[in-house]
């Protein structure tokens, strides 16, 4: 059991003191008389707790509300994830440009997000001992995970994210290669890459792709790049140059860091870069990983609200106060 705002239970402290003010304040008369002698010849007179407990009633499901704001879970199972493996941040375009459907899949014309997509999702699959971070950039460049071992919540993201999500009227390949530098700045691993995938130029953004290198070369960080697009398509589609990738930018930024550049035509080419990646040196990472959590407080809430009109009905219908 586990209870994800805990600090809540604070609140089941109140109730009593609440509970006891108000037995102190009494409740309202049921009937008001100028004189109790009016009441003498009444005999076997016995006290109600009816009131008792309907008051009763109503800080149950007072207590069931606050617990259910502590959203207590179930957690199945918890694993320490023990992994030899390298660190990694991926930096996706997300481009405006990337919409483009220049890739032919089972003989589909599809967009090259539609395509890297999936791509970088085999990826992650195909990796599992590696900590794998993700950026994203087109005017901008943000980060949309943190360096994870639990892919699951990794692939997720990706399954979030798309062209829209941040503005894509831009390139800031600099800005992308700087934030996931930034990443794997203080971590003290063997191996630390960025693989970094777009389709265009640099056009944006406040730091140069090449001053981003420089950078990552100093800190012992190796870039894959690929470059996203079908030049024959392309023409085909009378599109211009912009819509293809700045290839000697990109080999430039491979070279300097000791890391290799792929073009990537097809779909198929995205799988050289396994077999490179895999001949890094490895370094150990250890992780707790949580599964399968099972929410409680849904539970909580009907119960109290099953409680709150029990309450209610009752209230109204058998233990009814006059008037």
């Amino acid at each position: 059991m586990m209870f994800a705002h805990p600090y809540w239970f604070l609140a089941l402290l109140v109730l009593p003191l609440a509970a006891w003010l108000k037995g102190r304040r009494g409740q309202p008369a049921a009937f008001v008389y100028s004189s109790v002698g009016l009441l003498g010849g009444l005999t076997n007179v016995r006290r109600s707790y009816a009131g008792a407990f309907l008051a009763v009633l109503r800080w149950l499901a007072l207590a069931l509300f606050i617990v259910a704001l502590t959203e207590p879970r179930l957690m199945k199972s918890t694993t320490e994830v023990k992994a030899s493996g390298i660190d990694i941040v991926c930096a996706l375009d997300l481009s405006g440009s990337m919409k483009t459907q220049d890739y032919i899949i089972n003989h589909q014309q599809v967009s090259r997000i539609d395509m890297a997509e999936p791509v970088l999702k085999q990826f992650i699959e195909g990796r599992p001992n590696d900590r794998i971070g993700l950026v994203v950039f087109a005017v901008q460049a943000f980060i949309a995970s943190p360096m994870t071992l639990d892919h699951d919540f990794l692939l997720e993201t990706i399954d979030q994210i798309g062209i829209g999500a941040i503005n894509s009227d831009a390139t800031a390949i600099g800005d992308g290669i700087t934030t996931a530098l930034n990443r794997l700045r203080e971590v003290k691993s063997k191996s630390k890459i960025i693989v970094l995938m777009t389709d265009g130029a640099n056009n944006s953004g406040v730091i140069s792709p090449i001053t981003a290198t420089q950078a990552a070369k100093a800190l012992g960080v190796k870039i894959y790049t690929i470059g996203l697009g079908n030049r024959e398509i392309v023409q085909q589609m009378g599109l211009p140059e912009g819509f293809l990738p700045d290839e000697d930018m990109l080999a430039q930024v491979a070279q300097m860091t000791g890391g290799r550049y792929y073009r990537a035509d097809n779909a198929e080419k995205f799988k050289a870069i396994y077999a490179e990646i895999d001949k890094l040196e490895k370094s150990d990472a250890v992780i707790n990983k949580y599964t399968e959590f099972k929410e409680l407080f849904p539970w909580l809430v009907a119960g109290g609200l099953v409680v709150l009109l029990l309450e209610i009905a009752l209230g109204q219908t058998l233990l009814r106060r006059l008037p």
